[in-house]
Parts: C-alpha cells; structure tokens; sequence
C-alpha cells in the first residue's frame, strides 16, 4: 500500500519535471534562433513555476533586457529572490535591471540596502562585487570590494579585481595604485606585475603616472626595494638605461650588494647598442667595487662595450682599435691568471689579426694562449679556431682547416664543434670546393645554435642560387674570391673587383650578391649614402629575389642608426612588415617600429 502511494505522490512531479524540461528546451531553441516572441510566451509561462527559476533565468532575461521589458525582469526577479534568498546573483542581476532601465533612484536604493544587509560578511559583499562588475556596475563593484577590504581590515585584499575593474573605466591612476598593491604583498609578484603593466600601460603620459605613484611609495617605504625595482623597470621600457643605472646604484647600496643590479643594466644596456652608457655603468662598478666578484667582470664588460662602440662607428679608426689593443694588455697584466686575463688576451689578437694588420703578433698571442693550460680548455679549443682564420689571412687554407678539424673531432655535438665545422665549410667555399662546403652546410642547417644554422643556410643559398645553371663555377668562384678578401681585411681591393664583376656580369644571378656586398662596404667607408643606393637597386631589381627582404630591413636599420630620421626609418620598418611578413627578421622589425612609435618593449 505504501508503495503504490509513493507511485501515486511521485509520477506526476517527475511527468512536469519532463513537460517542463521539453518546454524549456524549445524556448531556448526559439530564443536562439531569434524567434523572441514564442520565447518569451513560453518562458513566462514557466516562470509561474519556482522550479523552472534558475533553469531559464540567464536567457529570460537577456530576452526581457533586449526588448526593454523591464518591469517584467523586475517581477520576475522579485520573485526569484524571494524563492532563493541566498542567490547573490539574482540579487545582482535586479541592480542590473535597474541601471538597464534608468532607474537610478532606484538603483540607488537598492545598492544601499544590499551594503547594508551585506556588511559584516566580507565573502558575500566580494561576491556580490564580481557579480556587480558582470553587470557593468563598475563603479558600485568597486564599493563592495572596497567594504570587503574594511571589513577583512586588510588594504591589499581584491587588489587585482579592482585594478581590473579601474582599468574598464579608464582610471589607470587608481588601476597602478592597485597593481602595486598587489605587488606589495609579496616579491615573488613583481614580474607579474611587470607583465600586466606591459600590457596596459601603452602612452607616455601613463609611464609618467606610474613613476610619480612609485616615487611616492618610496617615500612612504624607503625600505621596499620593490618600488625602487620597479621604478627601475620604468627607465628600462623607455630605454633611458643610464636613469635604470641610478635606481639599480641605489638597490645596490640598499642590499649592500657588490653592484650586482647595476652588472645587469649595463648588459641590457650592451645588447641594446646603448654602448656609452654601458661603458659608464661598468666603469662606476670596477671603481666602486675593487675588491670584490664583479670588479674583473665589470673591467671585462667595460672594454666589451668600448670595442663594440669603435667597431660600429664608421668608417672605424685604427687608432682607437690602437689604443684598445694596449688596454686589452692591461687588463691582461692586471688580472692574470684569472680566465677574464685570457679572454682580453685573446680580444687583444683578434684586434691586431683583422683591424691592424699585425697577423703575425696576432698568432704570436693565440699560441701563447693555447700552450697555456690555465686559459681553460674551452677557450684553449677557440683560440684554435681563431688561429685557423689567421692562416687562412696568411693564405694557408691547409693549416687552417687542419686547426679546424681538431675542434670540431673534440666537440662533436657542441657550439664549438658546430662553429668548427661551419669554418671549414667557408674555407671550402674561399677555395671553389662548392660540393664539399654544401655538405657541411646541408647537416649544420640543424641541430645547432639558431645563429648557426642561419649562416648556414645563407651560404648554402648564395652557392646554389649561383651555381644550379651555371655550365663552370667560375662566376661564384670569382665571388668567393673577392669574400676571402674582405676576410682578410682587403676591403679596397675587394670594392675594386666588385665593380669589376658589376660590369662582367651584369643580368647574372649574382648581381645582387655583389649589390648587397658593395653595400656593406660603403656603409663601413663611412658613405652612407651610396649604401642606401645599392640597397635600392636589390630592391628595385630583385624584389622577388632572396636578398629583398635583408636589404628592406637593412635599409631601415641605417636610418635608423647611422642617418637617425625616426620618422623615416619608422616608415621603412612598418613598410617591411607589410612586405615580408614571412621574413626571420619580422620579430625584430616589429619591436623595433615599436619602439621608434614609443611602445614599451621588455
């Protein structure tokens, strides 16, 4: 008898439940399909029901908003939140309807009365906030975390969720104050915070708010380095790497470090071609710092920064790379047999070998290197290479491939190994041995260092675009000859036989090798302009050819950096990327039109 009730009680509950779910169904499938007004006959008529309630509440309402029946929507969700007190969302979504409809007074009423039934329970004012902030009620989201955040007693709690919501109404001054809010809780947040002010902060006027807001947290916490990080991080995205040096000098006083932080802005700044500027940081922290780790690794960096400077200012002058060798001699007689000693000793070489013509006194030097085993083995294997370009500057391609292979039997599946190999097939190439040069090229294509692999493919190309239809390999061998004197630092005779090979062969394949190289050529003469002009005749003539992208992108790079009209250079780098979107230079033509445009780059 008992069972045969339960029957009787039950079957009819779960017929409506089934009656109902079909009947929702097809009025989401009305509602989809923009029939809004069977929907809406079919969803109120299951809104008599409080068990439909929460099934079709999320579309009843969209519905009701889309047509501005917004007394309908109130009813509706009266009646849901007397049903189900404790949903906060439909709490939320009545403060909605009434904001949607223009109710303020209402609305107004409404959000008072939810803070005060809410106030002492801080999880449900952060609720009631997210839900809020779903709503587009930024402003009153931002009240509610804000009495969660008094009645938790904590100032750093919700500090993304309202950075985020500031940052939706455009008030990046209270979304940085929060971003640092967050990071203020703990160090391990900074690069976090870095990320997210990357993204946001894109203008110059909002960099300068977040140096003001940081200068004032340091005032108020002299003691929190993360600040002074930060302000530190500032000057770097806007490449003043000499005011990132004056907050890193600081740091490092502040930790009594050996200035460390300041080593590492003055890498940045040497990777970045801020070249005086780096040599002024690695000078202050080999003065400052005498007795400590850093002081032969700044004296190291600091001749580093110098070398690089004088070799990139055209056309260079012998008697800086004069002075610079002799300074590499000191470092040498200070700091030896301290392996920074053997690597100045070795800079020193290669300076009196390629700039000064000295050779000789070059192998002299790299000899004493690698009989001395202190040098290191690694170093002792480079110096071995090195010695392999000097005779092939001496002429003598068989003790230099001699030299080279002895590297590359040691470091077989190494970066010296791979540089090694990547000499002899350029050795090869100088001497007209095309195939064999190829066949070391084909395996160093992969499975090595990226820069590597893309000398490789460029000297494969250069042999098989200019041999494939070639009957003799004499045109490429007359090329590879001219290489070998730029090599050997024979520019001028070099420029000669380009010339020379300009008037020979004029419609040959080869044409723009020699363009792209009498380019260099003249751009390290110091003649800029006759640079630029060999450039646009690759591009003028072989825009469809290999060499079209690399001269694009050269092109812009000297405008950049020898002629400095920004504006031009700019023009030419946003030009490229819409020209070469497939180029490997596209990742940095980009960050740098970036940052000629003014964006921050990490």
């Amino acid at each position: 008898m008992i069972k045969k009730l339960f029957l009787y009680i039950f079957l009819p509950i779960n017929l409506i439940f089934g009656q109902s779910h079909d009947q929702i169904q097809l009025a989401n499938e009305y509602f989809q399909q923009g029939d809004l007004e069977k929907a809406k006959l079919l969803y109120s008529e299951l809104a008599e029901n409080p068990y439909n309630t929460q099934l079709i509440a999320g579309n009843y309402l969209s519905l009701l908003k889309s047509i501005s029946e917004y007394q309908e929507a109130e009813i509706f969700l009266e009646k849901a939140i007397k049903t189900f007190p404790s949903n906060i969302q439909f709490q939320s979504s009545l403060a909605g309807v009434y904001k949607d409809s223009g109710d303020l007074e209402k609305l107004d009423d409404y959000i008072k009365q939810l803070r005060k039934n809410a106030k002492t329970n801080p999880f449900q004012l952060s609720i009631l906030a997210q839900y809020l902030a779903n709503e587009q009620l930024y402003e009153e989201s931002i009240l509610f975390f804000k009495d969660s955040r008094e009645v938790r007693n904590n100032s750093t709690v919700h500090a993304l969720e309202l950075a985020s919501i500031y940052r939706m109404v455009n008030n990046k001054s209270a979304m940085i104050e929060e971003y640092l809010n967050y990071a203020s809780d703990s160090p391990n947040r900074l690069s976090y915070i870095k990320n997210l002010l990357q993204s946001f902060i894109q203008e110059e006027e909002e960099l300068d708010e977040l140096e003001s807001t940081l200068i004032r947290k340091m005032q108020e916490s002299p003691e929190d380095t993360k600040f002074a990080e930060l302000l530190l991080w500032v000057e770097l995205q806007r490449k003043n790497f000499y005011g990132a040096f004056i907050q890193s000098r600081a740091i490092d006083k502040r930790n009594d470090r050996p200035g460390d932080r300041s080593m590492d802005i003055g890498r940045i700044a040497l990777e970045n071609g801020a070249y005086d500027d780096a040599v002024e940081i690695f000078q202050y922290v080999a003065k400052e710092y005498v007795d400590t780790r850093n002081y032969q690794y700044a004296r190291r960096f600091w001749m580093e920064a110098k070398e690089r400077k004088i070799k990139n200012t055209f056309p260079i002058d012998p008697v800086e790379i004069r002075d610079l060798a002799n300074q590499y001699q000191a470092l040498y007689d200070e700091l030896q047999p301290a392996q920074t000693a053997f690597e100045a000793l070795r800079s020193k070489a290669l300076l009196h070998a390629f700039y000064l013509d000295e050779i000789n006194y070059a192998a002299q030097l790299l000899n004493q290197l690698v009989a001395n085993p202190r040098a290191g083995i690694q170093l002792i294997s480079q110096s071995k290479l090195d010695l392999g370009d000097i005779y092939l500057l001496k002429g003598e391609p068989w003790e230099a491939t001699l030299l080279y292979s002895q590297v590359e039997k040691a470091y077989k599946s190494h970066e010296l190994g791979y540089n090694a190999k990547l000499r002899n097939a350029r050795l090869h190439y100088f001497t007209g041995n095309f195939a064999l040069a190829k066949g070391h090229l084909d395996i160093l294509k992969k499975n090595t260092t990226r820069e590597i692999s893309n000398d490789a493919i460029s000297l494969g190309m250069l042999i098989t675009d200019n041999t494939a239809l070639d009957t003799t390999d004499a045109v490429m061998q007359e090329f590879a000859n001219i290489e070998l004197l730029i090599f050997q630092n024979k520019k001028n005779e070099a420029s000669e036989r380009l010339t020379q090979m300009l008037d020979k062969y004029n419609h040959h394949s080869i044409t723009d090798e020699i363009f792209w190289l009498k380019s260099k050529l003249e751009l390290e003469a110091g003649k800029t302009e006759i640079a630029i002009n060999y450039l646009d005749q690759i591009l003028a003539s072989y825009s469809y050819d290999i060499l079209a992208d690399d001269a694009a992108f050269k092109k812009a790079e000297i405008y950049e950096r020898q002629v400095k009209d920004v504006e031009e250079a700019k023009a030419l780098y946003q030009q490229f990327l819409i020209d070469y979107p497939g180029s490997m230079y596209v990742a940095e033509a980009r960050k740098r039109f970036r940052q000629l445009r003014g964006d921050f780059i990490n």
